[in-house]
């Protein structure tokens, strides 16, 4: 079988990091180009210690003009600058993944209000773009050459409430979601909240109300039912990667436990990375440098409620590993591949 050749964007921070690692052990591609401006002309081996393949291999600096000898590209690109570059990969008839948010929605003033910045792509650009959730749009991710990879908190809250959305079996008034995230999910940015000393032993909520994964959960979840509000809390935990997130949902009628496990397991049972149990409570070290997923659902009876719990891997699962799962679908190669 001919080789995917594959370009990887952002190569030098954690999620591109991440993605270089998984590609090089991936039978059936490639890694054709690494690019990173801030590390251009730095040995990939040198910032990405460990990954023996790309020893001799340089980060380099994407210009417009570049020659680019790749089939697919990675976007693993800061908020912002994959709208400038996506556009120009499409003309060239490239298959692009986008791991920012850049993508993620449609509606333009919404991008904006949450993203803080104008979305610039072109329409057609923009509304060629499909979600890239593999549990619940793998017909369309087959179809597409332009993929906009879900955001790691809201991989971990969709996952968990949509089937039971999809059966109507919980209210859409809002549903109360905390989340806890390691430190990598910020990036490989400088900033003095990220550092070790205020991150060590502490515990810290952020971006209350205006996180810009609110919508991108709100959207994908009223596609597959009722209208969904959510209240959101973000949470900034010490720990360097790994999301956490418990949910509490009011029931729209009357569920057994067996009910309740019968949904999930309708939905996710032929689903290789998603892993639901009744009887284990999730645990972030589970699923550490995994692609899976792990989901726990209890019934609170007394107050007509239903807590859901989910863990996953925000390089993984949240970033990179389901970038790949959706290659691995629109490239007809085996949804696992590379990934267990």
């Amino acid at each position: 079988m001919k080789q995917l050749r594959a370009a990887v964007f952002g190569a030098s921070g954690y999620s591109g990091g991440e993605l270089v690692r998984l590609l090089e052990r991936h039978p059936n591609v490639t890694l054709a180009k690494a690019f990173a401006r801030s590390m251009a002309g730095e040995l990939v081996g040198d910032v990405l210690p460990g990954y023996s393949s790309a020893a001799g291999q340089r980060f380099e600096e994407f210009t417009t003009g570049i020659e680019l000898d790749a089939e697919i590209c990675f976007l693993a690109l800061p908020h912002g600058e994959a709208m400038e570059i996506a556009p120009g990969l499409l003309d060239r008839g490239k298959i692009v993944i986008d791991l920012s948010g850049d993508h993620r929605l449609t509606d333009r003033a919404l991008f904006e209000k949450y993203y803080k910045r104008p979305q610039s792509s072109p329409e057609e650009v923009l509304h060629q773009a499909v979600y890239g959730l593999p549990e619940w749009n793998s017909e369309a991710i087959q179809n597409a050459r332009f993929i906009a990879n879900p955001g790691c908190y809201a991989t971990s809250v969709i996952l968990a409430l949509a089937p039971l959305v999809a059966e109507g079996a919980i209210e859409a008034e809002p549903i109360v979601v905390n989340s806890m995230s390691g430190v990598s999910g910020a990036g490989k940015k400088a900033s003095i909240e990220y550092s070790f000393a205020e991150v060590n032993e502490n515990v810290k909520a952020y971006r209350l109300g205006d996180h810009q994964h609110i919508p991108e959960m709100e959207t994908v979840l009223g596609g597959l039912g009722a209208p969904v509000s959510l209240t959101f809390t973000p949470h900034l935990i010490p720990v360097t990667r790994g999301i956490y997130t418990t949910i509490c949902a009011r029931l729209s009628s009357d569920l057994s436990e067996f009910e309740l496990q019968g949904i999930f397991t309708k939905y996710y049972e032929t689903k290789p990375f998603v892993r639901f149990r009744a009887d284990r409570i999730p645990e972030i070290r589970r699923t550490t440098g995994t692609n899976f997923i792990d989901l726990y659902a209890q019934l609170l009876p007394e107050h007509h409620q239903v807590m859901i719990i989910s863990t996953l891997d925000n390089l993984m699962k949240g970033a990179a590993g389901q970038a790949v799962q959706n290659m691995n679908l629109v490239c007809g190669f085996p949804e696992t591949e590379g990934l267990l």
